[in-house]
Order: structure tokens, then sequence, then C-alpha cells
């Protein structure tokens, strides 16, 4: 029996070059040998943008498609929207109810995101108990593995933890999820920190040539080198990251040489870096125009996603309240 994967995206916002790398090639290429789940995160969106959701279902959208132009096939993989399939609120609120406290708030993207995020209230139940409704997620589908990066573990920790717990109090029905960690486990925005919607530094999927090459000459680099002549250290620099992640391996070894001696500048290194990002982007340009022409297919790929989802997610919640007397 094929290993069961299950993971989902946040439609907070359009998708950005640090969801494709770091997390979409990824779920791509498991499908070709794994039993996927992915699933649009819409009730996640709530967790820290409940004051605004006008376009919550545009983002819903804009991801499906891009999601479809950039390779995952509703063929070989179950395509869905979480808030189709309200059995992923009923399993949040049973595994909250043997949640403690203090494990949400050691959380340290919890922390983080308080410190970091400006002008959005982040006291609400939601946002502490976020961590559950993930856990939710991929239990309802017993997945075996769960695609993420090294920020994430984290949170797959915390839904161990959560699986044992349950296994526990109950019966042995959830196994514990493992981590299949990505190959690129961050992603530089425009100012250095992580890309995020959450701090406005991303190139997007959907951003033209030109605000692509736009975006990439306002990037830090190497805060050391301030004049032309100055030798870099590719080591700290933002833009050597996305060098490598999206450049030939010959354009990433004249990078790493050529600004260590000051023979190239941090400008002509970010148009290289914008070449980069262009040509891999370029193929999803042109299948999702594409897309945009086929809202049908799109409505099918929703419909039949969510009937399978919804199968599987009737069978679990079925033993969960056999095992919890309810």
């Amino acid at each position: 029996m094929a290993t069961r994967v299950v993971s989902g995206m946040q439609p907070s916002g359009v998708l950005h070059l640090g969801n494709l790398l770091g997390a979409l090639d990824n779920f791509i290429r498991l499908q070709a040998d794994h039993e996927c789940f992915y699933f649009i995160a819409d009730w996640h969106a709530l967790s820290t943008n409940f004051e605004d959701t006008s376009k919550i279902r545009l983002y819903v959208r804009e991801m499906l498609i891009d999601w479809l132009a950039a390779g995952l096939d509703p063929e070989r993989s179950t395509l869905f929207i979480q808030s189709h399939v309200p059995e992923h609120a009923v399993l949040y609120l049973l595994l909250s109810m043997i949640t403690p406290v203090p494990w949400l708030e050691r959380n340290p993207t919890y922390k983080e995101k308080q410190e970091n995020i400006e002008g959005r209230d982040l006291s609400t139940y939601g946002f502490l108990g976020y961590p559950v409704l993930q856990a939710a997620d991929i239990l309802l589908y017993k997945g075996n593995c769960v695609p993420v990066g090294m920020d994430q573990l984290p949170h797959l920790e915390l839904t161990r933890e959560i699986t044992r717990r349950f296994n526990g109090l109950y019966k042995a029905i959830f196994p514990e999820p493992q981590a299949l960690l990505t190959e690129i486990p961050k992603v530089p925005g425009t100012d250095g920190r992580k890309m995020s919607k959450s701090y406005n530094n991303t190139i997007n999927l959907s951003d033209t040539e030109a605000q692509i090459r736009a975006k990439l000459k306002t990037m830090v680099t190497d805060p050391a080198r301030v004049r032309r002549t100055d030798k870099g250290n590719p080591d700290v620099c933002p833009v050597f990251a996305l060098h490598k992640s999206l450049s030939s391996p010959t354009v990433i070894d004249q990078v790493n040489r050529e600004c260590r001696t000051a023979e190239i500048g941090c400008i002509d290194c970010k148009k290289l870096s914008a070449d980069a990002i262009v040509a891999r982007l370029s193929p999803i340009w042109e299948k999702r125009r594409k897309l945009e022409q086929q809202p049908k297919l799109v409505d099918d790929v929703i419909e039949t996603g969510t009937k399978r989802a919804s199968l599987v997610a009737r069978q679990t919640m079925a033993e969960i309240h056999d095992a919890m007397n309810i």
C-alpha cells in the first residue's frame, strides 16, 4: 500500500516563490509514488485574517489554478478545499478537548508571529489553537507523512504528541505522522527574512516579468558590501540563496566566485537571479492562462476532490466516535 501524504496551504494571499520552492514542488514530486491529499486551508487563513475575509474565495480559486499550472495532477492527487469537508472542524473540536494549553503556548511560530506581525489581533483562541486544527487535518486522513520545511517541525511534533495522547486515552486509530523535509527549507524574501505574505516581501507566481525584475532590484544583499568594489560574502546574501534554488550550476559557481572577488556587482547578480526566476515561472504562466479560460475544469477538480476526501473523512470519524463512545 502506498504511503499516504497529507498537506495543505493557506489562501491568505496569492502564492509566491517560497510556496513553490518550499512546498508545491515537493507536492508534485510526491504524487508520483504516494497517495496524496492536498487541501486549500481556508479555515486556517482566518487565524490571522479574520478581520477581512473579502478575498478568501478569490485566493482559494487562484491557489487551485496555481497548483494545476505548476503540475499537481487531480488524477493522481486528491485536491480539495478544507471548509468543504466539515469533518475537519469536528475532529478539531474533539482534539482540542485533550490538548493542554501549554503545548500550544510553546509553539515557536505562535511567538514569532505575535512579535513580527503588526496591525492584527493575534490574541484569539483560534490563533493559539490552529496547530490543533493542523493535527485534525492530518489525522482525519490517517496521514503517514507530511511534507514540511524545518520551521514546521514543531507543529508536526505537536501533532505527534496529540496522536499519542488520543491513542493512549481511547484506541490506537492514528499513525504517528512522519516529516518529509523539503529540499529547500527556507526561501528568503526581498527583505532577507523568510518569504511570507505576512511580511510583504514576496515574489509572487502571478507577478509579471517586469514586477519580478523590479522587486529583485530592491532586494537586500550582503550588508557589509556597501560599494561596488567591496568583496562580498555569498554565504550571507539572500540573493545568492535564490541562486542556489533556481540558477544553473554554472551561474551559481560564477556568482559564488566573482562576488567574493568583487568581479560581479550586486546589480548584475540580481539580474542573473531574475533571469532564473522568469525562466522557472514562464511555463506556469502559460498553463495558467489556459486554465483561466476553462472555469468548468477547475470546478470539476474541486467537486471530485471533495467527494474523495469526504469519503475518507466520514470513515475516520466513524472510528473516532466509536473509540470515544460518542
